[in-house]
């Protein structure tokens, strides 16, 4: 189940937002879109479901057009989490993450017990089975993410696409989130592309990473290209970091953990490191 972007861009009326994007994502891929805010990684989400149409290039899944499939089609093999969704009416919880099984509804138009029963275990996986028959407008946004994400789940998608999945979580949701993930990635080798702005967690968990920004060879009323796309190792370094997001970090290996760890670097540090640089240099040329 192989996801190609060849050669895409794309523009909203007259502000460039994606420019020449070409990657490929295998089966059992773990791919976080990473970049500074604006950099298009919402927007080459919804490309990859189809919400959007790409202007240029073209997107094929299973060497297929993905705009040749009907939305019922899409709709089976990939699952979308927004980062928020807004709600009117007061369904329940459980009447939410059952509507991730409306693919395989026949006919008749209501939901099997099989339906009922794969909704409850994607509950349960999300940790939020005790907020069954609660209205979905009185949840807490950490709350709404969890059933947006069993939701998906219940869809049993073959290619799970998340914007910000660690919006709104506190840090314990979040990585029990993400180790969620990660275990039905490695498991029943679902493939998943998710947006963070969590570069640690990106680091701790994703197989690769695409790092979107203005690269220095494209002109920069053209928006947004891959700057680097590779493991977390390869892409994210300090220099890589520091070119995209405009600030030093410190990247070491975790003490505790087998992956990165990406330091923010306080500005009274910075200044000290640049007055350190000066003096290095006046004491060169002296």
């Amino acid at each position: 189940m192989s996801l190609r972007i060849d050669r895409v861009s794309f523009s909203y009326a007259d502000l460039p937002v994606l420019h020449d994007i070409s990657f490929e994502v295998p089966a059992g891929d773990f791919l976080s879109l990473l970049g500074p805010n604006g950099s298009g990684k919402t927007t080459l989400l919804r490309l990859l479901d189809c919400i959007l149409l790409p202007q240029r290039g073209s997107i094929t899944l299973k060497g297929r057009s993905l705009q040749q499939y009907s939305r019922k089609e899409i709709a089976r093999l990939i699952a979308y989490v927004p980062q928020d969704a807004l709600w009117v009416f007061p369904f329940t919880v459980f009447e939410v993450v059952l509507m991730g099984r409306s693919p395989y509804v026949g006919r008749s138009g209501f939901e099997s017990q099989h339906d009922r029963d794969v909704a409850l275990e994607m509950m349960r996986l999300t940790d939020i089975e005790h907020l069954a028959e609660k209205p979905i407008t009185a949840l807490s946004g950490g709350e709404r993410q969890r059933v947006l994400i069993a939701r998906a789940l219940s869809q049993q998608p073959q290619i799970l696409l998340l914007d910000e999945p660690n919006a709104h979580l506190d840090i314990s949701h979040q990585l029990e989130i993400f180790q969620i993930l990660r275990e039905q990635n490695d498991q029943l080798n679902l493939t998943i592309v998710s947006v963070s702005h969590d570069l640690n967690l990106a680091a701790a968990f994703s197989k690769r990473v695409l790092l979107l920004s203005q690269r220095d060879d494209v002109d920069e009323a053209q928006g947004a290209a891959i700057f680097s796309l590779g493991t977390p190792s390869e892409v994210l370094t300090e220099s890589n970091i520091e070119r995209v997001y405009r600030t030093p970090v410190l990247v070491d290996q975790h003490p505790r953990a087998p992956s990165l760890r990406i330091s923010l670097v306080p500005p009274p540090v910075q200044q000290e490191d640049r007055q350190r640089g000066q003096v290095q240099a006046r004491t060169s040329r002296e």
